[in-house]
């Protein structure tokens, strides 16, 4: 049983269709700019080894791995069929709304990282989905929860649009340890653009990143 940490309030958005409406357009654009995208493909060859099963939860048609890596696996899952089937890197995937259903259809301690690339911002559940990590993530293994300060603002929960960049992190932090993970890794980095506006000092989408390792018994 998660342990819950937002009040009704919190969870509300502006626009509460369903989701897969949504989604159900694919959207074959890059949603967080170069700067962004180099930083998170670094952190994750920092992070994840070559023989890691990786989860790449609220996935779309990139996933932001090292190229030139090869993982044991990576899962992918989303809301848009037409992205997922798109993405190269994935070797497997499935759909499903996290804001219906938080029950990943994993074994337990299956998984070595689980990636979630500016998809926490629109969980209404998210502790029974933090819960769910813990669950199929191994011992040793990490959960990588990264955004910017962009969002889809009418499909974005009370307790994102309403929260600082800063409070962003503390409350990804929070919910990730009521359902028992470690005090989290907390990154919090300006990005600098490519070419002559990055010599100038020119700034890319900042950089956020909760990163949670299980422990190992």
């Amino acid at each position: 049983m998660a342990v819950l940490v937002l009040n009704e309030a919190e969870r509300r958005k502006l626009d509460s269709s369903d989701d897969t409406l949504f989604y159900a357009e694919p959207r074959f654009v890059q949603h967080l700019d170069g700067a962004f995208r180099r930083r998170l493909t670094a952190l994750y060859r920092e992070r994840i080894p070559p023989c890691a099963v990786v989860l790449d939860l609220m996935s779309s048609w990139v996933s932001h791995l090292p190229e030139d890596i090869t993982y044991e696996e990576v899962i992918g899952h989303g809301l848009n069929g037409a992205e997922l089937a798109a993405n190269p890197r994935l070797d497997r995937h499935w759909l499903q709304n996290l804001n219906q259903d938080q029950r990943l259809p994993l074994a337990d301690a299956s998984v070595d990282a689980v990636l979630m690339v500016a998809g926490w911002q629109y969980l209404q559940r998210p502790e029974p989905v933090a819960a769910e990590l813990l669950r199929v993530v191994r011992p040793g293994g990490q959960v990588i929860v990264a955004f910017s300060n962009r969002m889809f603002f009418q499909k974005a929960p009370q307790v994102w649009t309403d929260g600082s960049d800063r409070d962003h992190l503390a409350y990804v932090s929070r919910v990730l340890q009521a359902q028992g993970w470690p005090a989290p890794q907390l990154i919090a980095e300006p990005t600098r653009v490519e070419g002559p506006m990055g010599w100038l000092g020119g700034q890319g989408d900042p950089f956020f990143a909760v990163v949670a390792e299980k422990p190992t018994p």
